[in-house]
């Protein structure tokens, strides 16, 4: 396991301070604002926390609420909506300077036989074909508003080896293409079987690139070159079957819309031989920035 990985898990393993109440911190991000996929996936960590063993996590939904605080804890407070014969469901307020940043809800089933089809998955290239962060990430160097910019990418990066199909926005600044984006991902490093990390590990990455087909339609780079400012607004992932977020899944995202200073993005994630693992949907702001 590398040095970055083990410090994403140590992240993600919430302090307990009271029945139902846990306390998390937050790491540098590459934007000045804990990163809403640290804030999502923690909060399905107190969530999992208070749900028996043998029920998984099968979908959530959230909203984020106000910026968070890098510098500050994040305090996790765990509803216990209901607890019936096939399916759990939890609510997860996150607090920080006394005010809600972030709600989740999320419910959790037994395992149990019913009917089964899925989406194709879309024709994509290995993942090994395709350059890593580390060697694509500094080309684009001289494109980004500031000098640091690469080094925060590659930071933010160091536990997940993320790898786009195609040239990610800020490659092809100024010229629109078709609101769809594929990346590869896995962790950079084994885990353990145990299924809700994987759950968490893949809703810690979902809010990474979830929105580049938004700016994609537009010919924008994003927060990287400073032709647009953004935010997340909402997130929800259902979880169809199981996965391990250690192994390549491919990531196939669009935008379907973009109005009123909105953008959504929607995904679908599949594992290597094919099978649909995750949807995801995101709102988000996506404003330019006015001169």
């Amino acid at each position: 396991m590398s040095e970055a990985l083990d410090g994403l898990l140590d992240l993600l393993d919430l302090e307990q301070i009271e029945q139902d109440i846990f306390r998390g911190r937050s790491r540098s991000a590459v934007v000045p604002r804990v990163f809403g996929g640290q804030v999502a996936a923690q909060a399905l960590v107190a969530a999992g926390r208070t749900v028996p063993a043998d029920r998984t996590a099968h979908s959530l939904h959230s909203y984020f609420l106000r910026m968070g605080d890098p510098g500050a804890p994040i305090v996790y407070t765990v509803d216990r909506i209901r607890d019936g014969r096939s399916f759990t469901t939890r609510r997860v307020v996150a607090v920080q300077h006394g005010q809600p940043i972030f709600h989740l809800s999320a419910s959790f089933q037994t395992y149990e036989e019913g009917l089964d089809h899925q989406a194709p998955m879309p024709d994509a290239p290995d993942p090994e074909t395709l350059p890593s962060a580390a060697e694509s990430i500094p080309q684009y160097a001289d494109t980004f508003i500031h000098p640091d910019v690469a080094r925060r990418l590659l930071a933010a990066r160091d536990a997940v080896d993320l790898r786009y199909v195609s040239e990610p926005p800020f490659a092809t600044v100024g010229q629109p293409r078709e609101p769809r984006s594929q990346v590869w991902f896995r962790t950079n490093g084994k885990l353990a079987d145990d299924p809700m990390l994987h759950v968490c590990l893949a809703t810690y990455v979902s809010d990474m690139t979830l929105l580049d087909s938004v700016l994609l339609a537009h010919g924008r780079g994003g927060w990287t070159v400073g032709d647009v400012v953004g935010a997340s607004l909402d997130h929800a992932m259902w979880f169809h079957r199981p996965f391990r977020a250690d192994e390549w899944l491919l990531y196939d995202q669009e935008s379907p819309s973009a109005y009123g200073g909105r953008g959504l993005g929607q995904a679908r994630i599949y594992t290597r031989d094919g099978q649909l693992a995750i949807s995801v949907i995101q709102e988000g702001v996506v404003r330019v920035p006015r001169d």
